[in-house]
């Protein structure tokens, strides 16, 4: 079994917060954007463009999720 990694210490956890938090506003600016393309572009190429940002976007958004719950277990 591996021992629990040391607690996060109260300054380190409160900026790593307010740096997701930051990071989530910049993604949902692209996340808006994105949309915006996509409801203006009828062209396949840029569609497929789309398409990938979107998926890039969705997985920073889960990593960002993912690395606030850590926070919040381990501090």
């Amino acid at each position: 079994m591996t021992p629990n990694p040391p607690a996060i210490p109260a300054e380190q956890a409160k900026e790593i917060r307010r740096l997701s938090h930051d990071l989530s506003n910049a993604l949902e600016i692209i996340v808006q954007a994105n949309y915006l393309l996509g409801a203006m572009s009828q062209d396949e190429g840029a569609k497929q463009w789309i398409q990938l940002l979107d998926s890039g976007v969705v997985q920073a958004a889960e990593v960002n999720r993912t690395l606030r719950e850590y926070i919040v277990a381990n501090s």
